[in-house]
């Protein structure tokens, strides 16, 4: 399974990587790559449950986890770095990821509104490139 996986996240982060490098703008990198991520899902389904919902021994802790996995998040800290401001690249990019997951997963099993899947990938897109939050 962990093969088949690495495969995926090779496979993903070539997408990843395509649609943020064919943005004209950092937020069109981040609506594009949002897109292309939940794009993978709905047409990988199976290969997508290898990588993010079966139980394997891949670890995403940082530089001692395989490439593929880490080159897939790479992917998204680049697409999130350009709006981040002050704010921490890498947390973003594993909130953005992680809303991105959960997004895809709720619509597989039908537990959100059919046919607002781009409705809610605006709404995601849009939280995450409002740029830097300012505290009162």
């Amino acid at each position: 399974m962990a093969a088949v996986a690495l495969e995926g996240f090779a496979e993903l982060t070539v997408r990843l990587r395509e649609a943020r490098k064919g943005a004209a703008t950092p937020q069109e990198a981040l609506v594009d790559v949002a897109a292309a991520y939940a794009g993978f899902a709905d047409q990988r389904p199976a290969l997508y449950d290898a990588m993010f919902t079966l139980s394997t021994e891949l670890s995403f802790d940082g530089a001692d986890g395989p490439m593929p996995p880490r080159d897939a998040f790479g992917e998204l800290e680049e697409t999130i770095r350009p709006l981040a401001g002050e704010r921490d690249v890498e947390a973003l990019a594993e909130t953005f990821w992680s809303a991105l997951h959960g997004l895809v997963m709720l619509t597989r099993n039908r537990r959100l509104r059919p046919g607002q899947e781009r409705r809610r990938l605006e709404l995601l897109v849009g939280r995450f490139a409002l740029g830097p939050i300012r505290r009162a």
